[in-house]
């Protein structure tokens, strides 16, 4: 979703920077399309009574004390939580001290111990690694693995509109870039629907993949909201709504996962059957290249599955003029590759917090971002647009599980140092060890 508000951003900087002619009502009406379609969804009630955590006040750090937590709250709890610290923010109870069984034992105690009260328990890690029991008003966030009310239905009919509204924009993208007019040739509608169809099969399986991961576990979260414009892309892409939160870290590794190996397993194949139909040229991006071409060495994913698609008619210094599939799956790897960045609330900065705790992901991002930094200045001047925007949409910390100081276990580790090698291979350039394997090489380096 984050990725959603940065796009229109970047888009407009590509437009200023290029010597495509857009009309600037154009630009910001699409621009306001997008806030007004976000301010929509926003008015929307939680479907489980409260109100979603996008508004939520976690209890954080640096906070003065107000009052301290009364002492049956601690005597209900001091055989699961040693405390060795205990106050209370606003209307939040908090006990910090030494477990005293495993985590999810702990957890599950507690909540055995506060249902049907009205107080609802969390547990994190303080900034020095101690865990933390957080007692929350059960109205003031919502709990998605807990019993909640009946859900009202979700109004269907507002994701359909969207859906069909963002197929007839890309539809007409796809045209556009194909050299077909559709306002003045409707008849020749189908030249576009290649791209519309594989950009929305990419776009819909990330967010699908959120979905249906994020019903399995229990947590209330809507049906994709796809982004029409009317111009460059087509979409400013999808995204969903999360209603709650997840129960531990295990939950909130699984509904970050799914989302990009999903869009993976559509856009790696989309790329591969569309850089079959695609064009090798040689020299620099000329007039009617699709985005003006790309080079083959700019990703080292990229340059993999173009070498499996055309084996050697892909050279050092060659650039394809990508069939309007391979487009799409191209888009799809960026896609991925930006959401899988280990920052803030990007399903990569998810990953981190959920594999690692809120303290090294906090680390993590930080390096993720000076990394996108220096790639900015001795790589590629439009890192350094992203690194911005990410800093501004995504900020540097996520929302945390109600059982934040739960382990994923060894396969989620590896699956998630998975995931993140992806982001790796995808944005970084074919590296000069690879120059001669691959018959190519990059063209920032």
């Amino acid at each position: 979703m984050v990725v959603l508000c940065v796009l229109p951003f970047a888009l407009l900087a590509l437009v200023l920077t290029s010597a495509v002619a857009v009309p600037a009502w154009l630009v910001l009406g699409a621009l306001a399309l997008c806030v007004a379609v976000m301010l929509f969804v926003a008015r929307e009630p939680a479907e489980t009574g409260v109100e979603p955590h996008d508004s939520v006040e976690v209890v954080r750090e640096g906070r003065g004390p107000e009052r301290g937590v009364p002492e049956d709250l601690i005597l209900q709890t001091v055989d699961v939580i040693y405390p060795l610290a205990q106050y209370r923010l606003e209307d939040h109870y908090v006990i910090e001290g030494t477990l005293l069984m495993e985590p999810d034992a702990a957890y599950a105690e507690l909540g055995r111990r506060f249902d049907g009260s009205a107080l609802v328990p969390l547990l994190q890690e303080t900034g020095e690694g101690r865990p933390r029991l957080v007692l929350a008003p059960v109205g003031a966030l919502p709990v998605g693995a807990l019993p909640a009310p009946a859900q009202r239905p979700s109004r269907a009919w507002v994701h359909l509109a969207l859906l069909l509204a963002t197929l007839a924009t890309t539809t007409w993208a796809g045209a556009a870039h194909g050299g077909v007019d559709l306002l003045a040739e409707p008849g020749r509608f189908a030249v576009g629907l290649p791209y519309a169809l594989a950009l929305l099969l990419i776009l819909g399986a990330h967010e699908l993949g959120h979905y249906f991961t994020a019903r399995r576990h229990g947590i209330a979260v809507s049906l994709p909201y796809f982004i029409p414009i009317p111009f460059a892309l087509g979409t400013f892409g999808a995204f969903i709504r999360m209603r709650s939160l997840a129960a531990d870290r295990r939950q909130m590794f699984d509904v970050a996962v799914a989302g990009p190996l999903a869009g993976l397993a559509i856009a790696v194949p989309a790329l591969l059957i569309g850089l079959q139909h695609s064009t090798v040229v040689t020299g620099p991006s000329a007039p009617g290249m699709m985005m003006g071409g790309a080079d083959v060495g700019s990703s080292v994913l990229f340059a993999f599955l173009a070498k499996a698609a055309l084996g050697g008619a892909v050279l050092e210094g060659h650039r394809l003029v990508l069939h309007p599939v391979a487009f799409a799956g191209w888009l799809g790897l960026l896609v991925t590759a930006l959401n899988l960045i280990p920052v803030g609330q990007l399903d990569g900065g998810h990953l981190v917090h959920a594999m690692l705790g809120h303290r090294a992901a906090r680390v993590v991002g930080v390096v993720a971002l000076g990394t996108l930094v220096v790639l900015g200045l001795f790589v590629w001047s439009g890192l350094l647009v992203w690194a911005l925007l990410i800093v501004l949409v995504a900020g540097t910390t996520d929302v945390p599980p109600l059982n934040d100081v739960s382990r994923v276990g060894q396969g989620r580790m590896a699956l998630g140092a998975v995931a993140l090698a992806l982001l790796l291979l995808i944005l970084l350039p074919v590296p000069r060890a690879l120059y001669e394997a691959f018959g190519i090489h990059s063209p920032y380096l």
